[in-house]
């Protein structure tokens, strides 16, 4: 439980210190049961020690053995698994609501690995318009031991396709997790305000263009389900957000603006250069 902890302490000190604050982002709020649209989108569980599950996030599989997911889940594991059912919900706790029922419990196992330019900062792009980052270049692989067949997988993006986006472009959102805000525990971690089954959902949003501080790196996308939008939250980083009505992944969930989930959110791009020849790389 180190990786959360650590995480919890991260989002304290931000909101302490700053108007804006971030927070691993994730789970898919005002959004519906994914009915088979994406079978490709499974939740992982990612261990930091042997046989020691620590924290979860949601991923895309691009080929059989390749999980596409965000590298602030890799980095620190030494092992991965994936659950691609619908619902994996084995019990009713607060997050982190690890599916884990053991090696027979339909889990994939799989190896991480971490972009090699990965780095986790408070503030990688060293400030501007009051806009932290969570981190750089914040994508991860998890390869695994066996391969997934399924009808579809998610599409890698042509390189550059997201600066070519116009300003609302619909994008869909997938992920498993945390739904609803319960805010049981105020003044606690703010894992705790949250709680939801583990289904994966689907949600529509849209893109919010324009360039800011880290936008050669990152997508901002709306979080506003008040307005009729999905949004991501705790518990799923990594989740693909989808070019709308297709299966190609523009980016993974990367971090949000406040505890809440609300408002804007940024997921690290896939459809730069160097990022998708890293990920391509790997065997297909």
């Amino acid at each position: 439980m180190a990786r959360l902890r650590k995480l919890s302490l991260i989002v304290g000190l931000v909101v302490v210190v700053s108007l804006f604050s971030y927070a691993v982002a994730g789970a898919i709020a005002n959004g519906q049961p994914d009915a088979a649209r994406h079978p490709y989108v499974g939740l992982l569980v990612f261990d930091d020690a042997p046989g020691e599950p620590a924290w979860r996030c949601t991923g895309a599989l691009i080929a059989p053995t390749v999980v596409l997911t965000a590298g602030h889940c890799t980095d620190g594991a030494v092992a991965a698994r994936v659950w691609f059912q619908e619902d994996v919900t084995y019990d009713a706790v607060p997050f982190p609501l690890f599916p884990y029922g053991g090696r027979g419990s339909g889990a994939v196992e799989g190896t991480p690995y971490t972009n090699p330019d990965f780095r986790s900062d408070e503030n990688p792009y060293g400030g501007g318009n009051g806009l932290p980052a969570f981190s750089y270049r914040d994508i991860g692989v998890v390869v695994l031991k066996k391969p997934v067949r399924t009808d579809q997988y998610a599409q890698l993006p042509d390189a550059g396709l997201v600066d070519t986006l116009k300003d609302k472009t619909a994008i869909d959102f997938v992920g498993y997790g945390v739904s609803e805000q319960i805010m049981a525990y105020p003044g606690e971690s703010p894992y705790d305000r949250w709680t939801g089954p583990r289904v994966r959902m689907y949600a529509p949003s849209e893109l919010v263009s324009g360039k800011f501080v880290n936008s050669a790196e990152y997508m901002r996308l709306a979080l506003n389900p008040g307005g009729g939008s999905g949004g991501t939250c705790f518990g799923d980083s990594g989740g693909p957000d989808l070019l709308g009505g297709t299966n190609t992944v523009l980016a993974v969930n990367s971090y949000v603006t406040n505890v809440s989930c609300a408002g804007v959110g940024y997921s690290a791009r896939v459809d730069i250069p160097e990022v998708l020849a890293w990920v391509k790389a790997f065997p297909r």
